[in-house]
C-alpha cells in the first residue's frame, strides 16, 4: 500500500472515470474511413486530445471547426455502452466536492452528455476544452483546474490514462497517477506517471482533513 497526501484530486473523464473507448472507436473509425485514413491510427491519435487537434493533423487547411461539430454531434449520439468505470462513482460520492473535478478534452456538452449516461455527477468546476485555448498535452488545462479550486497545482493529483493527459499534469506541477485502461504501463511511466494503477477501485480515501489522504493498492 502507498499513502498520498494532497489538497484535491483532477481527474480526466473518458478512461479514467468512464468507460467510452468503444463509442470513440466507432466514431472515430468511421470518420477515419469517410476521409480515407487507417482508423487503428486515427483512433490511437484521438484518445486524451481535443477532436480538433486530430482533425487538424489529419485535414491540415481544412474546415476544421465545422469537421469538428460534424464529430461532435456523432459523439453524442453514440452512447452505446458508455458506462463508469470500476469504482468511480463511490469514489466521487466520497470525496467533498469542493476537493476534485473533472479535467477533460471533451467539449462541455459532450462531456457532460456522456457523464449523465455513465450516472456520474458533474462538478461545479468543470474544465473542459470549450474553457482553454491551449488544450493537453499544454499543461493550461490543469493549471486552470487547481485555480478553479483555489489551489495550487504542486497541491493537487491528476488521475489520467494517456501519455497526452500526463505530459499535461506532469508540467503543470502535478503528480500523476495513471491507470492502464487504454495504453500499456510502458507508455505511462514513459510519459512520467509516479504510480500506475488499474483503476479508481485501487484508490481508498483513508482521510479528507485537513488534506486527502489516499491509499493506493499497487502491484
Amino acid at each position: 500500500m502507498i499513502r498520498v497526501r494532497c489538497k484535491a484530486l483532477l481527474f480526466d473523464m473518458d478512461g479514467v472515470l468512464i468507460d467510452s473507448t468503444p463509442a470513440v472507436a466507432r466514431v472515430w473509425g468511421r470518420w477515419a474511413v469517410e476521409h480515407g485514413f487507417d482508423p487503428g491510427q486515427v483512433i490511437a491519435r484521438a484518445h486524451g486530445r481535443p477532436s480538433l487537434s486530430t482533425i487538424q493533423e489529419f485535414l491540415p487547411g481544412s474546415d476544421g471547426e465545422r469537421e469538428n461539430r460534424k464529430v461532435e454531434r456523432s459523439e453524442m449520439a453514440d452512447l452505446a455502452g458508455v458506462v463508469a468505470l470500476p469504482g468511480a462513482s463511490r469514489l466521487l460520492a466520497e470525496l467533498p466536492p469542493e476537493r476534485w473535478t473533472i479535467v477533460t478534452s471533451s467539449t462541455r456538452s459532450l462531456a457532460e452528455v456522456r457523464l449523465k449516461a455513465a450516472g456520474l455527477s458533474i462538478p461545479e468546476r468543470l474544465i473542459t476544452s470549450s474553457d482553454v485555448t491551449n488544450g493537453k498535452p499544454h499543461p493550461e488545462p490543469y493549471i486552470k483546474a487547481a485555480s478553479a479550486l483555489g489551489l495550487p497545482a504542486a497541491e493537487c493529483v491528476v488521475v489520467e490514462d494517456v501519455p497526452a493527459g500526463i505530459v499535461s499534469g506532469k508540467a503543470a506541477g502535478c503528480r500523476v497517477i495513471a491507470f492502464r485502461t487504454t495504453v500499456s504501463q510502458g507508455e505511462l511511466l514513459s510519459a512520467g506517471s509516479d504510480w500506475t494503477l488499474n483503476n479508481c477501485s485501487d484508490i481508498s480515501l483513508k482521510s479528507k482533513n485537513p488534506d486527502l489522504v489516499l491509499e493506493l493498492v499497487t502491484p
